[in-house]
C-alpha cells in the first residue's frame, strides 16, 4: 500500500463536504507530474487530505476507491482522475509549520514541490503524519 497527499482549498472543496458526499472523483489536475502521480495510485492506497491556501494543514484521511481513469472535466489533452473515498478527519490537524520543523517531514514533497496538488509520501512520512494527527 502506498500513501499520497492531495491538496485542495477548503473554500473550493472542504474535507467536511467530502465526508458528507463519501466519494469524489479527483478531477481537474492539469500538471503532468501530478497526473502521473494520480496514475500511480492503486485501489486501497492511503490518502492524506491537505487544506491549502488559508489553512495549510493536513485535516483528514481518504482511500483510493478507483484507480486512474479519464478525467471527465478535461476538454482536451490526456488527463486522468481517481475516485477517492472519504475517511476520518484527523483528531489533530497537522499544520505546514509543524511539517516544516519535523525532522522526518521537513523534506517531503509537499514542502519541496509546493505547487503540486498530488504528491507521494514515503511510508515513514505517512506514518509520522498519521501519528502527529492522532490517527
Amino acid at each position: 500500500m502506498a500513501s499520497w497527499l492531495v491538496k485542495q482549498e477548503p473554500t473550493a472543496y472542504a474535507f467536511s463536504l467530502f465526508q458528507k458526499e463519501k466519494e469524489t472523483e479527483w478531477t481537474g489536475v492539469r500538471n503532468f507530474q501530478a497526473r502521473n502521480n494520480l496514475r500511480a495510485m492503486r485501489k486501497g492506497d492511503r490518502v492524506f487530505y491537505y487544506h491549502s491556501v488559508e489553512e495549510r494543514q493536513v485535516v483528514g484521511l481518504a482511500t483510493v476507491a478507483q484507480e486512474a481513469h479519464p478525467d471527465p472535466t478535461a476538454t482536451e489533452g490526456d488527463w486522468s482522475c481517481v475516485t477517492l473515498r472519504a475517511g476520518k478527519a484527523l483528531p489533530q490537524p497537522v499544520s505546514l509549520e509543524t511539517i516544516k520543523t519535523d525532522p522526518l517531514l521537513k523534506e517531503i514533497a509537499l514542502v519541496r514541490q509546493s505547487r503540486l496538488s498530488v504528491v507521494p509520501l514515503t511510508e515513514k512520512e505517512a506514518d509520522r503524519l498519521a501519528k502527529l494527527g492522532g490517527a
